[in-house]
Protein backbone atom coordinates (compact mmCIF):
# COMPACT_ATOMS: atom_id res chain seq x y z
CA UNK A 1 0.00 0.00 0.00
CA UNK A 2 1.30 3.44 -0.96
CA UNK A 3 0.16 6.68 0.63
CA UNK A 4 0.85 10.11 -0.85
CA UNK A 5 0.25 13.15 1.33
CA UNK A 6 0.81 16.61 -0.03
CA UNK A 7 1.41 19.85 1.80
CA UNK A 8 2.63 23.34 1.00
CA UNK A 9 4.73 24.39 4.02
CA UNK A 10 5.67 27.64 2.30
CA UNK A 11 3.97 29.22 -0.73
CA UNK A 12 5.14 27.62 -3.97
CA UNK A 13 6.86 24.63 -2.33
CA UNK A 14 4.99 21.33 -2.47
CA UNK A 15 6.06 18.44 -0.27
CA UNK A 16 4.90 14.99 -1.33
CA UNK A 17 5.32 12.63 1.61
CA UNK A 18 5.26 9.06 0.43
CA UNK A 19 4.91 6.05 2.68
CA UNK A 20 4.73 2.36 1.90
CA UNK A 21 5.89 0.56 -1.21
CA UNK A 22 6.52 2.36 -4.53
CA UNK A 23 6.15 -0.50 -6.96
CA UNK A 24 4.46 -1.78 -10.09
CA UNK A 25 0.74 -1.09 -9.92
CA UNK A 26 -1.89 1.60 -10.05
CA UNK A 27 -0.97 3.16 -6.69
CA UNK A 28 2.44 4.38 -7.83
CA UNK A 29 0.99 5.60 -11.14
CA UNK A 30 -0.51 8.44 -9.11
CA UNK A 31 2.92 9.99 -8.44
CA UNK A 32 3.50 11.61 -11.87
CA UNK A 33 -0.23 12.38 -12.13
CA UNK A 34 -0.15 14.35 -8.88
CA UNK A 35 2.98 16.23 -9.98
CA UNK A 36 1.48 17.07 -13.37
CA UNK A 37 -1.74 18.29 -11.76
CA UNK A 38 0.20 20.55 -9.39
CA UNK A 39 2.31 21.90 -12.24
CA UNK A 40 -0.91 22.85 -14.04
CA UNK A 41 -1.84 24.82 -10.90
CA UNK A 42 1.40 26.79 -11.25
CA UNK A 43 3.49 24.93 -8.66
CA UNK A 44 7.14 24.60 -9.69
CA UNK A 45 9.14 23.33 -6.70
CA UNK A 46 8.66 19.85 -5.27
CA UNK A 47 10.25 17.77 -2.55
CA UNK A 48 9.50 14.06 -2.48
CA UNK A 49 9.92 12.92 1.11
CA UNK A 50 10.85 9.25 0.83
CA UNK A 51 11.57 8.68 4.52
CA UNK A 52 8.42 6.56 4.83
CA UNK A 53 9.06 4.44 1.72
CA UNK A 54 9.98 0.86 2.62
CA UNK A 55 10.56 -0.58 -0.85
CA UNK A 56 10.95 0.62 -4.44
CA UNK A 57 11.24 -1.30 -7.69
CA UNK A 58 12.21 -0.26 -11.21
CA UNK A 59 8.63 0.77 -12.00
CA UNK A 60 8.58 2.95 -8.89
CA UNK A 61 11.82 4.60 -9.94
CA UNK A 62 10.26 5.11 -13.37
CA UNK A 63 7.39 7.03 -11.75
CA UNK A 64 9.93 9.50 -10.36
CA UNK A 65 11.66 9.78 -13.74
CA UNK A 66 8.31 10.65 -15.34
CA UNK A 67 7.69 13.21 -12.58
CA UNK A 68 11.13 14.73 -13.08
CA UNK A 69 10.51 15.02 -16.82
CA UNK A 70 7.23 16.86 -16.18
CA UNK A 71 8.98 19.24 -13.76
CA UNK A 72 11.91 19.90 -16.12
CA UNK A 73 9.52 20.72 -18.97
CA UNK A 74 8.01 23.45 -16.79
CA UNK A 75 11.46 24.65 -15.66
CA UNK A 76 10.75 23.56 -12.11
CA UNK A 77 12.77 21.74 -9.48
CA UNK A 78 12.30 18.32 -7.90
CA UNK A 79 14.29 17.30 -4.82
CA UNK A 80 14.36 13.95 -3.06
CA UNK A 81 14.59 13.72 0.73
CA UNK A 82 15.04 11.02 3.32
CA UNK A 83 15.75 8.05 1.03
CA UNK A 84 17.57 5.33 2.95
CA UNK A 85 18.49 1.67 2.65
CA UNK A 86 17.04 -0.24 -0.27
CA UNK A 87 15.25 2.86 -1.58
CA UNK A 88 18.44 4.92 -1.80
CA UNK A 89 20.34 1.94 -3.17
CA UNK A 90 17.78 1.57 -5.98
CA UNK A 91 18.71 5.02 -7.25
CA UNK A 92 22.46 4.38 -6.80
CA UNK A 93 22.46 1.08 -8.71
CA UNK A 94 20.75 2.73 -11.67
CA UNK A 95 23.08 5.75 -11.36
CA UNK A 96 20.02 7.97 -11.07
CA UNK A 97 21.45 9.39 -7.86
CA UNK A 98 23.44 11.62 -10.25
CA UNK A 99 20.24 12.80 -11.97
CA UNK A 100 18.03 13.44 -8.95
CA UNK A 101 18.96 15.92 -6.24
CA UNK A 102 19.07 13.95 -2.97
CA UNK A 103 19.09 15.35 0.57
CA UNK A 104 19.36 13.34 3.79
CA UNK A 105 16.18 14.82 5.31
CA UNK A 106 13.15 16.93 4.50
CA UNK A 107 14.64 19.75 6.57
CA UNK A 108 17.87 19.70 4.53
CA UNK A 109 15.93 19.69 1.26
CA UNK A 110 13.84 22.65 2.42
CA UNK A 111 17.03 24.57 3.28
CA UNK A 112 18.39 23.80 -0.21
CA UNK A 113 15.30 25.35 -1.81
CA UNK A 114 15.69 28.68 0.00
Amino acid sequence: MLRIEQSEPVPGLVVLKLSGRVMLGNESAAIPDVVLSLLKQGKKTFICDLSGVTHIDSTGIGRFIASLNHVFRERGRLLMAGAEGQVREGFKVTRLDTVFEFHPSLEEAMKAVH
